[in-house]
């Protein structure tokens, strides 16, 4: 899978991952406990059958990088979704601690902890899509945490880099583990697709509504519409989401939602360009 992912260089870029990321003067960037599932090896499916049609220096195919079959890095994108959610445990009282370092995104409680409202959904925080906008909070992305080793993405993650990034009073320690595999294993650069203005290049329309047919209509409608995310006023749909934020539809279609059965395609062996595809062919369907 073309994917790229931060203490070496990257200690430095790491040291930038949450530090500068998550705590820089520069402004920050659509429940009871229950750990999330922990795949065993008897269980794990991790995705076989991974397209490296784009291979660059930060675009590492997550078979490369897997040390062994029995990483869950699926699990810790759901964490990175939303945290919260999906361990099904109310949001902190109050907003993450290096919120305050930020004035530019005025979301509060909640939104201010989850990985995707600093750090967004291509992982690129300020240099991404959430560059601009009411997103921005200036927080640095995470795509280079690739570079760094686990236990240096650990030291991110409870704490003991920065005691205002500190997650362990949240996160178990398996929990923990799993968005670290997600933050070394399971990044993808979707620039190699998904172009700045959101069109997406190298997709197969047709492969697309095949693979869609055949998975997505069943809960999602043939047009997309059958469960609808937002509300009356404001509904958004399959379309809608492919269309406004084609990152969060490739995360979401790689991981799955959380909390829900939403089957995360990366685990039942579909490929990069699969994916592109389905994203191409959901473009065209109906915003509304």
């Amino acid at each position: 899978m073309n994917t790229s992912k931060v203490f070496s260089l990257a200690g430095l870029l790491l040291g930038v991952f949450l530090l500068v990321g998550c705590n820089t003067t520069a402004p920050m960037v659509s429940e009871t406990v229950t750990q999330p599932p922990v795949a065993s090896p008897e269980s794990i499916d991790t995705p076989a059958l991974v397209d490296t049609q784009v291979p660059t220096a930060t675009q590492l195919t997550v078979e490369a990088q897997l040390p062994d079959s029995n990483v869950d890095y699926i699990s810790g994108g759901l964490l990175y979704d939303d945290w919260m959610k999906q361990l099904e445990v109310d949001a902190p009282e109050e907003d993450q601690p290096l919120w305050k370092t930020q004035t530019t995104n005025t979301r509060s409680g909640k939104d201010t902890w989850r990985c995707k409202e600093c750090h967004g959904w291509d992982y690129k925080g300020l240099e991404g899509a959430y560059g601009s906008g009411s997103h921005l909070t200036g927080f640095k992305g995470v795509l280079d945490s690739v570079s760094m080793t686990e236990d240096e993405i650990l030291a991110w993650m409870d704490g003991s880099e920065n005691n205002e990034h500190d997650f362990s009073a949240y996160f178990q320690e398996a929990e923990l583990t799993l968005i670290v595999n997600f933050l070394k294993f399971g990044l993808f650069d979707t620039a190699a697709y998904i172009n700045a203005d959101k069109t997406v290049s190298g997709g197969d329309e047709s492969n697309g509504k095949v693979l869609y047919d055949g998975l997505c209509a069943a809960c999602h409608g043939e047009d997309g519409r059958m469960l609808n995310f937002g509300d009356e006023d404001e509904p958004e749909f399959v379309g809608t989401i492919a269309i406004d934020n084609p990152w969060e539809f490739w995360h979401k279609a790689s991981f799955g939602h959380p909390d829900s059965q939403m089957i995360s395609v990366l685990k039942i062996g579909w490929s990069i360009q699969d994916i592109a595809d389905v994203l191409t062919f959901s473009q065209t369907l109906p915003k509304e």
